[in-house]
């Protein structure tokens, strides 16, 4: 293997030329997102450390590693003042406090927030998506690509050299990683850091001429592409957040890796592939992507920020996009750091598009059904069904799958969403949501009409309905008092349900991603025998 030094000197660098990335270049709605995002994210900035505070507060003065690289590239674009060398200030921060310790499992990633203790120790255990996250080897490896292929004049030699040493750390250290193995969850149907990984592997490699690396990458991303062609689908279908990542990853295959490369050769089709489903599952109306949600950080994008959203702010306007006028304000606002990503990558993105893209994200298509199938091995036992009916006013969207777990292949019961109705009510979108209590459903969706069935369930299965709380009419009775929408409940479940409501202040529950809730539950009878079954109706 390639021996390169762990870090560089950053002491005493020569002052940097003037080139510029002229932003002006860019389309209004990436020149828009980028100064937005850039407004805000100056706000959290520590000049004295060369790190952002932690953008989603409550942390007490506490720094964010993974935004910072992000801010860095942002500052990089715009380069006004003194923005380059405090880029450079902020790469050289990230990558001293990279680990570098071989014989440790988190090798080559990156620390959390500079003032986090030492990983591994007896007072703070290493835990894997929580003290240290494998993910995050993606997320920056992938921005100092970026940064080395969109600003190689803004960057001196010396921090160049600091982060290619500091790529191939990441990369080798990303090598570690086997699905199943030491909590590892790292499967090639991961979609969205198996794309980063397999690119970050590709193109470090080809850099440095390590073509163990390079093969490596080139490898990686086969198994991805190989699971992508069974359906021309992403295994982690149809996210709000990581639909955006894995957008990401795959234009990194497309713009950055020479010809000779299966990213270069697969990821154009792929992308295409990925929107035209996006397109039909984008509500402009409602500035949703209609259900099902493989994980998803909130039930209204209207209402929390998105990936999906910046792309569709770099695509049709912010107008037209799910975000808000102070995205700030919006739950899960932390993702709007990933904004300068985006703006670079914007215009290259426009241009792979599908013809008629753009148009079904601005206009409604008329009332449609999508049918689809995705598949993420080893947890999915069989391919998932996806049917998601779109009208003016009201989406139904569902999945059937037989999974080794509970809550998806992400083991999130809040986050997995296999079954969702939105609708609007005339001041905002409301949903409807099957929280997951097995590991098989079956389903069938039509237009107005949603059944529900367990195939290996018994007299103690549940359905636990997820039903928004109302900005008009608060208190929720009963169905009646749903606002919008008719909602007709019948089945061989016991039709004497529970109602409790789970709200920041109080109830019986607390809020799923932020979100209030009334939560609609009904049991089997108690000498039930068979398949539960629930069926829903739909009317205006």
């Amino acid at each position: 293997m390639l021996a390169l030094p762990l870090l560089l000197s950053v002491a005493g660098l020569p002052a940097l030329g003037s080139a510029s990335y002229v932003t002006t270049s860019m389309s209004p709605n990436a020149q828009g997102l980028l100064n937005e995002s850039m407004a805000w994210m100056d706000t959290y900035y520590d000049s004295d450390l060369g790190y952002l505070y932690d953008v989603e507060g409550g942390a007490a003065l506490r720094h964010e590693t993974r935004s910072s690289a992000w801010y860095a590239l942002g500052l990089l674009t715009r380069n006004e003042k003194n923005d380059a060398r405090e880029a450079e200030h902020i790469i050289a921060n990230i990558i001293g406090a990279q680990f570098k310790n071989t014989s440790q499992q988190w090798y080559g990633d990156y620390q959390k927030y500079p003032e986090e203790p030492e990983v591994g120790t007896e007072a703070y255990p290493a835990s894997i998506y929580n003290s240290w996250d494998p993910n995050w080897r993606g997320f920056i490896g992938t921005t100092f690509v970026v940064m080395l292929e969109e600003f190689p004049d803004l960057i001196s030699d010396a921090v160049k050299d600091l982060m290619l040493a500091s790529l191939w750390n990441a990369t080798v250290g990303d090598s570690y990683r086997v699905g199943g193995v030491d909590d590892d969850n790292l499967y090639p149907a991961y979609s969205n850091p198996t794309l980063m990984r397999a690119f970050v592997s590709g193109w470090t490699g080809r850099r440095l001429g390590d073509k163990n690396m390079t093969d490596a990458g080139e490898a990686y991303a086969q198994e991805a592409i190989d699971l992508f062609v069974r359906h021309n689908t992403l295994s982690e279908f149809n996210s709000g957040t990581y639909t955006g990542v894995s957008i990401f990853g795959l234009l990194l295959w497309c713009k950055y890796l020479p010809a000779d490369s299966a990213m270069a050769e697969y990821g154009p089709k792929m992308l295409r592939d990925t929107w035209s489903a996006v397109a039909q599952l984008w509500h402009p109306g409602m500035k949703n992507m209609a259900g099902p949600w493989d994980r998803a950080y909130g039930y209204d994008m209207n209402r929390y920020v998105s990936l999906m959203g910046l792309w569709m702010w770099t695509l049709v306007g912010k107008e037209q996009s799910s975000l808000v006028k102070k995205p700030q304000v919006m739950s899960h606002s932390a993702d709007w750091a990933w904004s300068p990503l985006m703006a670079v990558l914007s215009d290259f993105h426009a241009t792979l598009l599908p013809q008629g893209t753009l148009e079904s994200l601005t206009n409604f298509s008329g009332e449609h059904t999508f049918e689809a199938q995705a598949y993420y091995p080893p947890y999915d036992l069989v391919s998932r069904n996806i049917t998601t009916w779109l009208s003016k006013n009201v989406t139904i969207g569902a999945e059937s799958y037989k999974e080794t777990v509970v809550g998806g292949p992400s083991t999130s019961q809040e986050s997995f969403n296999p079954a969702v109705v939105q609708w609007t009510t005339g001041s905002e979108i409301a949903f409807l949501s099957l929280y997951p209590t097995e590991k098989s459903l079956d389903v069938q969706v039509s237009p107005w009409h949603l059944d529900l069935s367990y195939p290996d369930g018994n007299s103690s299965s549940i359905f636990t309905l997820v039903v928004s709380a109302f900005a008009d009419g608060r208190t929720v009775h009963g169905w009646g008092d749903i606002g919008g929408l008719n909602i007709k409940v019948s089945g061989n479940a016991n039709m004497t349900h529970s109602l409790t409501f789970a709200g920041q202040m109080g109830g019986s529950g607390r809020p799923l991603r932020d979100f209030e809730f009334w939560n609609f539950t009904y049991v089997m009878p108690e000498e039930f025998h068979g398949v539960p079954h629930l069926s829903l109706e739909f009317s205006r």
